[in-house]
């Protein structure tokens, strides 16, 4: 990579980074302060955990369609001082209805799709899943870095105070956009980073892709609404003060960052991509039902954090790889588009049906909840397509002319571990499908154009 590709790469990994700091840190410890305020319920509770995911999965592709014609920089920053007013809406709100306010504010600033496609434009084909493999390790400690300074953070600040402290965090990544990140000198719709209108319905009726999306909404509804009632159980049930819950959650978070690494190794280089992947989705709903029963006693709840972390880490890794191994090579973009709205879409499910089990039927009643929703995911993973261990790869070929396009597909598919390519008038990308152990890279590169 390049200077002007790594800085890219790092600026946009720190602006997502803040982001999801903001927008977790306020996960452990949220339902024990809100409980506090007086318009306090169980459903509220949960609507103000997750509302954020409400207007993030509606907003972040028009968001993208947007950046497209005003450009990267100015959408970025927009989002990202809306993310701070709504910081600074529930920090300052008496009620749970403003912190409502405040979060549906916050996911407002919905920028994810927007970064992704302000890394597009400052990466070349060849570098550009290095930038997204740096975005993505950064959003995984982002959430393991939320879990263990929440609670440490409430001890000192409070919740108004972390609120406060998202505002500061999001006015940074306004500093950082203007005076950090490289300005695009040209910004267009990368089909394997943007999602692209007119393909939506064909990536939405795709049963294979609609497996994954359906995954991804339970695996965080499950999340958001576990974490609706788990600070509770830990002190009501396990006696375990607040301010000690860090003491839990440290030691799981690097547990179970540490047991992923096997696991994702033997799902793709031992290609057991579809046995480890139903195998997480188990055990998820296995630590759902022993909470129902074990979340009396500290410990006990401990060992099933670990090894929820560890399947959901898993999850998390597994997850976009099967959606990019599933999607045809020019759509990847518009498939991750839909699979991040199901996602964020899932958050705000997990809150408000979290809020209303813990009412109905307290703690128990929500890990069951969650528990039979996994069950459901588990008997859809069980049925998908084992997957084609295939990436996705682009090359620039240049300008071809219109009638050459066939043939140089074809020739692009006789190159050892190309499966599938994919050039469409117009564009100066090939997008193929190809076998990375399998791929003769030599043979490809004569097909691509060096560009400056």
């Amino acid at each position: 990579m390049s200077p002007l590709e790594l800085r890219a790469a790092r600026s946009l990994a720190s602006i997502y980074a803040l982001r999801m700091l903001g927008l977790f840190l306020i996960l452990p410890v949220f339902t024990l302060y809100a409980e506090q305020l007086p318009d306090s319920t169980p459903v509220l509770i949960g609507i103000a955990i997750g509302i954020y995911g409400l207007t993030q999965a509606v907003l972040q592709i028009p968001y993208g369609m947007l950046s497209d014609r005003i450009g990267r920089k100015p959408v970025i920053i927009g989002g990202m001082l809306i993310f701070a007013v709504g910081s600074m809406v529930a920090a300052e709100a008496s009620s749970l209805l403003g912190i409502i306010l405040g979060r549906a504010l916050q996911g407002s600033g919905a920028v994810a799709a927007v970064l992704m496609a302000t890394t597009a434009d400052l990466t070349r084909e060849d570098h550009r899943l290095k930038a997204m493999a740096i975005i993505g390790m950064t959003i995984g400690m982002s959430f393991a870095l939320s879990m263990i300074l929440g609670p440490l953070l409430n001890t000192f600040m409070g919740v108004p105070g972390i609120f406060w402290l998202t505002a500061i965090l999001a006015l940074s990544g306004v500093l950082l956009t203007i005076y950090w990140v490289p300005t695009p000198e040209k910004s267009r719709t990368h089909r394997d980073t943007a999602p692209v209108p007119e393909l939506l319905w064909s990536v939405i009726r795709d049963v294979q892709l609609l497996r994954l999306d359906f995954g991804i909404l339970c695996l965080h509804m499950v999340l958001t609404a576990t974490f609706v009632a788990l600070p509770l159980a830990l002190r009501d049930l396990g006696g375990l003060p607040a301010p000690d819950h860090w003491m839990i959650y440290l030691p799981v978070m690097v547990l179970a960052i540490v047991a992923m690494v096997p696991f994702v190794i033997l799902a793709e280089n031992k290609r057991k991509m579809k046995q480890v992947f139903v195998g997480a989705v188990f055990m998820v709903a296995a630590c759902e039902l022993a909470l129902i029963w074990l979340s009396h006693w500290v410990f006990s709840t401990f060992l099933i954090l670990v090894v929820f972390f560890t399947a959901f880490n898993v999850l998390e890794a597994s997850l976009p790889s099967l959606v990019a191994k599933q999607s045809p090579p020019d759509r990847k973009g518009t498939a991750m588009g839909v699979y991040s709205s199901a996602q964020f879409f899932g958050a705000f499910l997990g809150g408000f049906a979290g809020g209303w089990m813990y009412h109905v039927a307290g703690a128990a009643g929500v890990f069951a909840f969650c528990a039979v929703s996994c069950g459901l995911w588990f008997l859809a993973a069980v049925s998908m397509n084992s997957p084609r261990y295939l990436s996705s790869f682009m090359i620039n070929v240049g300008t071809v002319e219109s009638g050459r396009i066939p043939e140089l597909v074809v020739q692009l598919t006789q190159v050892a571990g190309v499966a599938e390519a994919i050039l469409l008038p117009g564009d100066d990308v090939a997008y193929l499908k190809v076998d990375l152990h399998a791929l003769d890279r030599e043979a490809l590169g004569k097909f691509a154009v060096n560009i400056p």
